[in-house]
């Protein structure tokens, strides 16, 4: 999701009505998280790793999580967890390697 994406989503366009509390949200969407220091992470087209690898994250990297929804359960540096985090449209990452300072939901279930 692009900044200009969320803009549109919070409204003030012409015409339409300022609401003021979509904003808030749209912008509470754009936290990134970093992923587990000294991980190259996979990025996979669904949730869990049977799935295929679409790309690899570097080391050092920060994510923006859309949705988190149920999936295969795994291990990882943060624990074990059947949360999976949808990093952009069918890209998913373990939620065992983000640190989201939380063991369960962030974000709005996909």
């Amino acid at each position: 999701m692009s900044v200009e994406q969320v803009r549109s989503i919070g409204g003030g366009g012409e015409g339409e009505e300022e609401t003021g509390g979509e904003g808030v949200v749209a912008a509470a969407a754009l936290r990134s998280y970093p992923v587990a220091p000294g991980y190259r992470l996979n990025v996979r087209s669904g949730p869990g790793t049977n799935y295929s690898v679409v790309r690899v994250l570097a080391e050092g990297s920060r994510v923006t999580i859309n949705c988190q929804r149920t999936g295969e359960r795994v291990s990882g540096p943060y624990g074990t967890s059947n949360i999976w985090d949808n990093i952009g449209s069918g890209q998913y990452v373990s939620d065992t390697y983000i640190l989201t300072g939380s063991d369960g939901y962030v974000a709005p279930r996909c």
